[in-house]
């Protein structure tokens, strides 16, 4: 621990009595527990990265605040961190191995985050997304619901509800006023390193509003078409918010016992294709599943749904970048984003990936793979930016950007 390292956690600015602070969750769910830091203290555990020792963290700290730090309060630091398991190390790795057995075994998959990101109490829960469609930022009430047809796919957030709520709304609004199909084939973004660029499951998604089921066939013909083993990144699920929140959306839209059923889909990185400078189609396992997706769809006759959970921009300090962002930067970035999604609006798959890999996805674009899967997958003549908000984070100066869309 003389070098410690913060794991891969997700940071996010909170107000609690007045009080700015940062809150650290686990995006693994291997620690249940959520830290609330206030700035100086989260500036001391963003130095730690495997690379400062604690005689740097406190020359650092020195050069920020002009204060000494003792070694002993950044060790009990360190021990709080590492009990808590958001250091990597010994506990974190034992209790990885447990918490990825206990998944293998089991025959679904709990709701990782409720009580954390979202309610548990089912009744505090729909209140939460009453909010975020009847809020000052929302699209407004769920109308009456007239089952129309033609709503061939969504484009949602996977933000934290706290900061992307309403904009999640304006998609899952879409939804509503559409028949509910046979399946929702949701392609999620994998927040850790995959062996494939695509993985599925057959467990059944649990929420505090009821559970959802797998199109188990659906799931098995797309296996049956690709030569590889698209169960071996299986563990990712349990922890991958991505799917999860979207499944809480859709519970709350069509209640229990209402036969919601999913296919769900985490996607990989498409880093290969990017530094190559070619299209994912041109990379055998992303040509292969794709095509099955198509293809089984298709021979069983399903009519299906498609939800992208995908934000797009990271930026700032918070994400590696040597400088913050200004208010001017995000004015910019808000453009950028609209011009790329133009591409989605008009079904251009190979023009939004080249948008991003044209500039080495610099932007950090996480839905890259769930949006492009999705356009290549989906028989849509068009879509529609329904909302586009950005997430600041003025302690970090970092910036998450998201959008809604529909496709018909």
């Amino acid at each position: 621990m003389d070098f410690p390292k913060l794991r891969n956690v997700i940071i996010f600015p909170i107000q609690r009595s007045g009080q700015s602070l940062l809150c650290l969750q686990d995006p693994q769910n291997i620690s249940d527990k959520a830290l609330f830091l206030p700035p100086p203290l989260y500036f001391i555990v963003s130095l730690f990265d495997g690379r400062h020792s604690i005689l740097d963290i406190q020359t650092e700290y020195m050069r920020r605040f002009g204060e000494f730090l003792f070694t002993e309060k950044i060790e009990e630091i360190i021990r709080q961190l590492d009990d808590t398991l958001f250091l990597e190390g010994e506990k974190f790795q034992e209790a990885l191995r447990q918490k990825e057995e206990g998944f293998k075994k089991a025959f679904f998959r709990e709701a990782a985050f409720a009580g954390k990101s979202y309610e548990r109490e089912p009744g505090r829960l729909k209140d939460q997304l009453l909010g975020y469609f009847t809020g000052p930022e929302g699209p407004g009430p769920l109308p009456e619901r007239k089952e129309i047809q033609g709503l061939k796919g969504v484009i949602a957030p996977h933000i934290d509800f706290q900061r992307g709520g309403s904009c999640y709304a304006f998609a899952h609004r879409e939804v509503w006023q559409n028949r509910l199909p046979d399946c929702f084939i949701i392609f999620g973004t994998a927040h850790t390193l995959m062996g494939h660029p695509f993985s599925l499951t057959r467990k059944e998604f649990i929420t505090p509003l009821g559970p959802l089921e797998v199109d188990r066939e659906l799931v098995d013909a797309i296996q049956s078409r690709c030569p590889d083993d698209l169960f071996m990144d299986e563990g990712i699920h349990r922890s991958e918010h991505s799917i999860e929140f979207q499944c809480i959306f859709l519970r709350y839209l069509f209640p229990d016992p209402a036969p919601v059923r999913i296919v769900p889909i985490v996607s990989g990185s498409f880093h290969e294709a990017v530094e190559s400078g070619i299209s994912p189609m041109e990379l055998p396992a992303i040509r292969q599943f794709i095509e099955a997706i198509k293809e089984s769809v298709s021979s069983l006759g399903r009519e299906v749904c498609y939800i992208a959970s995908a934000d797009l921009a990271h930026m700032g300090l918070q994400f590696g970048d040597r400088e913050g962002i200004g208010e001017y930067d995000l004015r910019i970035l808000e453009e950028e984003d609209r011009e790329m999604l133009k591409h989605a609006e008009r079904m251009d798959g190979e023009g939004f990936f080249s948008s991003i890999s044209g500039e080495r996805d610099r932007k950090r674009i996480c839905g890259l793979p769930a949006i492009y899967a999705m356009l290549k997958a989906m028989d849509a003549e068009k879509g529609m930016l329904l909302n586009y908000g950005q997430a600041f984070t003025p302690e970090t100066q970092s910036v998450v950007s998201f959008a809604s869309m529909a496709f018909y």
